[in-house]
């Protein structure tokens, strides 16, 4: 995985509310939000997902400061790895496709929620 932090070209930003994340096909909820960027995310789920796969997403939104209630997108799946705690897997996404509209409300996510690790070090 450090290979892939190296390889990043916008940081990762945590995000500070646990959004669940759901197969929007399925309905099937996949896992929590782990941090995002404007180019993806990384989901924190019980299961290993499949790597390369392009997974429909959906991801509810957590007030009504945005413009929908959820963020409906597809990704695919760039890499996925045992937690620290082993009872979790994290998988990385790479945003596919994505609408102009999606594309900032995702900004305002970040913007709204997000933090880096180093902004605690100040």
């Amino acid at each position: 995985m450090g290979y892939m932090r190296e390889r990043r070209k916008i940081p990762r930003r945590h995000i500070l509310f646990y959004s669940r994340v759901f197969d929007r096909q399925t309905g099937i909820f996949l896992g929590y939000l782990g941090d995002m960027t404007e180019a993806g995310m990384m989901l924190i789920s019980e299961k290993p997902l499949a790597v390369g796969k392009v997974f429909h997403l959906r991801i509810d939104l957590p007030d009504e400061s945005y413009t929908r209630p959820a963020l409906n997108f597809d990704a695919r799946s760039a890499w996925s790895e045992k937690d620290i705690d082993p009872n979790f897997y994290n998988t990385g996404f790479e945003f596919v496709g994505i609408s102009d509209e999606t594309r900032q409300i995702v900004s305002q996510v970040i913007d709204d929620y997000g933090f880096r690790d180093d902004e605690f070090l100040e």
